[in-house]
């Protein structure tokens, strides 16, 4: 599959000339954000501003409220999007941009457009923020059909701003196409169905995104797993045609001091392997590589952006599918390093391939690991679909994910790992067990799990993405429907806060 492209950016003071659709900002109170030249044009033209038009069509400049004004003349058509009362954060502008330059993409038809989006930025932050909403929010994933695809959607996009320092401009010009590129990548590996993305060729599409980087890349199939004695990959993906795979990407700029590990679950598709779920569970269920795919995708993006941080990044690719030779619930299993695993359901079977690669990544020795996934129904229940879970060794550790995640404009919220968890993994034929005694507190017995696959002494943090990873209602800001790209933005703001 190609990867995708989006719009190009240009970041600038002044509103280009050629130009299709403009989107303003309008808050609960105050003015709209309208450039000084077009406000008094539109202002002359119909005998009020823009501000007063768009309230009178009933814009309250709540959140995500997004109407179409008329074009002045022959100028451009203007969106407004609503901002919001209060204090205006970063996200809260990146998901403004985003929602006005999706409504801008559905008024193309055929037609190729050019959009500015004039959201009275001037902090750095603000202007990376809209650049990065307004390019993520064009990203469409294209179905498969044998009618010609339209045609029509975003060519262009410019990013009027007001910033006075000499760099911003350039710096998000530079910046905000990489990490959108990043995010989109990340989505579309996790929109392309099961049957199309598999171990294989995910590793594939993995080895076509970085061949022209500065990361090196390197796949383990299942004759180097079997040698290798990686048992968890193994075990989940022997039930499947399609055999696993363990990509591992290597970044090492010169002059990096700290050594970055990341570690992506990626089930190309879960059916639940011999505990089977449900049908109507089951459906989405090509979105539980989406760790895996932001790993990915970030450490490719942070490679791209030459930040300087040592980076591992490893995806443990299965398909996990009942069959004859699929493994079973009482299995004994030998992961890779030699800690023995009881298995208690085979519907747990993230959690075993990342326990390979969290243990083949020790040898690595990293400073800090973190890794992402898919895991637990249970975190999504106590955290819901739009806020994912983190665990980590410390406080520190938790504080450092959980500025990133702030700076990216992701949302964590950090959930403990109580010490009588550890109990609920013993097992009376193994080193311990897969799943624990009760189904209480699932997603934290998970991430005590992961936890005895990282070496004592490392600083490691664990992101379950279960709940925002997939999103399949109506759009909002610049999220669409199928797979969102959560937590690429803040891995990429992670290496950034690392490499100083």
């Amino acid at each position: 599959m190609p990867i995708p492209t989006l719009p190009a950016l240009t970041v600038t003071k002044t509103v280009p000339r050629t130009l299709d659709v403009l989107v303003v900002g309008l808050g609960d109170t105050g003015p709209a954000t309208v450039p000084d030249v077009l406000a008094r044009a539109f202002t002359k033209s119909f005998g009020r501003s823009v501000e007063e038009m768009a309230r009178s069509l009933g814009s309250a400049g709540t959140e995500g409220n997004v109407l179409t004004l008329p074009a002045v003349g022959g100028g451009p058509r203007i969106v407004v999007v609503g901002v919001g009362g209060g204090e205006t954060t970063p996200e809260d502008l990146r998901r403004a941009a985003g929602a006005g330059v999706r409504h801008a993409a559905g008024l193309a038809g055929e037609a190729r457009l050019s959009v500015a989006v004039a959201l009275g930025t001037s902090e750095p932050e603000e202007l990376q923020a809209v650049a990065e909403g307004a390019l993520i929010a064009t990203y469409r994933y294209s179905p498969i059909s044998g009618r010609e695809a339209p045609t029509g959607g975003v060519d262009t996009v410019a990013v009027v701003h007001e910033a006075t320092g000499r760099g911003a401009a350039g710096d998000t010009a530079t910046t905000a196409p990489v990490i959108a590129r990043a995010v989109a990548t990340a989505r579309e590996w996790v929109n392309i169905p099961p049957n199309l993305l598999y171990p294989e060729s995910f590793a594939e599409e993995v080895r076509l995104l970085v061949k022209d980087s500065r990361l090196s890349f390197e796949v383990l199939d299942e004759a180097a797993l079997r040698k290798g004695g990686y048992g968890g990959l193994l075990a989940v993906g022997g039930g499947s045609a399609r055999p696993p795979r363990l990509v591992r990407l290597c970044y090492r700029p010169r002059g990096a001091r700290v050594h970055l590990a990341l570690v992506g679950k990626g089930i190309t598709f879960d059916t639940g392997g011999l505990n089977l779920k449900p049908g109507d569970g089951m459906y989405t269920m090509k979105c539980d590589m989406a760790g895996a795919a932001a790993v990915l995708a970030a450490t490719h993006a942070i490679a791209q952006l030459g930040l300087q941080v040592n980076v591992t990044a490893y995806g443990a690719l299965a398909e996990n599918m009942p069959s004859d030779s699929a493994y079973r619930p009482s299995d004994v299993l030998t992961l890779y390093g030699g800690k023995t695993v009881e298995n208690g359901n085979c519907d747990a079977e993230g959690r075993l391939v990342m326990a390979d690669a969290l243990a083949r990544a020790n040898e690595d020795q990293p400073d800090l690991v973190v890794d992402v996934a898919t895991l637990t129904g249970a975190c999504m229940v106590a955290l819901g679909d739009r806020t994912a879970g983190l665990m980590a060794t410390d406080d520190h550790t938790a504080d450092r994910l959980l500025d990133a995640a702030e700076a990216a404009g992701e949302d964590f919220w950090q959930l403990p790992i109580p010490r009588e968890t550890r109990a609920k993994l013993d097992s009376k034929v193994a080193d311990l067990r897969s799943t624990g005694s009760d189904r209480y507190g699932g997603a934290l017995l998970a991430a005590a799990f992961l936890r005895e696959f990282v070496t004592e002494g490392t600083s490691w943090a664990h992101l379950d993405i279960a709940g925002p990873a997939f999103y399949d209602g109506k759009p909002y800001g610049y999220v669409g429907p199928g797979g969102t790209g959560v937590g690429v933005r803040t891995l990429v703001a992670l290496a950034r806060s690392l490499a100083g």
